[in-house]
């Protein structure tokens, strides 16, 4: 399994194109949304300004970016190719494909996690304490994996030409709504009332409550919890099921 995840991070590590959109894409964006806002006016229901808001919100969104779009694609189109058939008839245990794919995007989306704080903390002055910025990147990397188990099933679900459209509805679905390109108290209520239940808010909720110094909302951790377990068992009853087609 060693070997198949230094393959997965080297072909990862390979594509410019996926690389440009997990890694740089998430801190142009964060410099377009944050620019000109300045690092003390607060952000009504927020209780931070847009560059502390807009950071965290970033980080996630290229994490999901990586994890999601990462592992869908590939995963449907290395079933249609025979790759995934053939690495059945090898010692690899069924589970070390699924780790080597969620391993190998998890390592990607851990610096596009990095460089949105760095430029977040060099150009907009984002100052925060040691802990924080270090339990930042511990929580927003290991979220992640709630969305990687969901790229996952996409991959399983989809054909090679019907998973991109299936995936980038979800892709931008989740990071509207749930409040990743722009705060979700701009929103009419009863959509901020559907955005609370949806991952990707939770998501940066956690973030968002260590900026503040504070505890992450219960709720915000049952949604992680109870998405990740159903889009787990999706992908792994998806897994079973296209083990059983082949």
């Amino acid at each position: 399994m060693n070997s198949l995840i230094k393959l997965e991070l080297t072909r990862a590590l390979r594509n410019r194109k996926f690389l440009f959109f997990s890694v740089i894409y998430p801190s142009v964006l964060f410099l377009i949304i944050a620019g000109n806002s300045d690092s003390t006016t607060k952000l009504p229901g927020t209780g931070l300004t847009l560059p502390t808001y807009m950071m965290v919100s970033m980080a996630s969104f290229g994490a999901l970016t990586a994890v999601l779009m990462g592992n869908s694609e590939r995963i449907a189109k290395e079933r249609e190719g025979g790759w995934v058939r053939q690495l059945r008839l090898t010692t690899l245990p069924g589970r070390g494909y699924v780790l080597a794919k969620t391993a190998s995007a998890a390592v990607v989306s851990l610096p596009s996690i990095v460089i949105v704080f760095a430029v977040a903390a060099t150009v907009k002055d984002v100052r925060l304490d040691a802990w924080q910025w270090l339990a930042l990147t511990g929580a927003i990397w290991a979220g992640s994996l709630v969305f990687a188990a969901l790229g996952v099933a996409l991959g399983y679900l989809a054909s090679g030409d019907a998973v991109r459209p299936i995936t980038m509805i979800t892709y931008f679905g989740l990071s509207m709504l749930g409040g990743l390109w722009m705060p979700t108290t701009t929103f009419p209520v009863w959509l901020q009332d559907i955005a609370k239940w949806l991952p990707t808010h939770a998501y940066a909720a956690l973030g968002q409550a260590i900026e503040q110094s504070r505890a992450p909302h219960v709720q915000d951790l049952v949604v992680l919890v109870v998405s990740f377990v159903l889009f787990a068992g999706g992908a792994a009853w998806l897994y079973r099921k296209d083990t059983l087609k082949a």
